[in-house]
């Protein structure tokens, strides 16, 4: 059983940096694709960004040229940049152990509880 874990949410300013982290536990010899979704109050959610066991990014326009998304071996991270309120919300962290990712929640089986992101200004 894979059990997945976010970290390093918090308050940030506008136009500030924030990274969050993601474990990945429990034994696979190919690795894992991983994701990260978000989800404000009242709103769905939506996916962020993800990538897949070879590495090739995807992500949402919202926040394309802002957030990177990088992997080494069952950690996973997302580096915040340039900050906005919108961006305001719980993000959680997918996995799953399938070679291609997208950015829908069925593509990831294995999820984390989430971490809070608050942007203020």
């Amino acid at each position: 059983q894979v059990q997945v874990a976010e970290s390093g949410g918090g308050s940030v300013q506008v136009g500030g940096s924030l990274r969050l982290s993601c474990t990945a536990s429990g034994y696979s010899y190919r690795g894992y694709s991983m994701g990260w979704f978000r989800q404000a109050p009242g709103k769905e959610r939506e996916g962020v960004a993800c990538i897949d066991r070879i590495g090739n990014e995807h992500y949402a326009d919202s926040v394309k040229g802002r957030f990177t998304i990088s992997q080494d071996n069952a950690l996973g991270y997302l580096q915040m940049t340039s900050v906005k309120p919108e961006d305001t919300a719980t993000y959680y962290c997918a996995a799953d152990q399938t070679m291609w990712c997208g950015l829908r929640e069925h593509n990831f089986g294995y999820w984390g509880q989430g971490t809070q992101v608050t942007v203020s200004s």
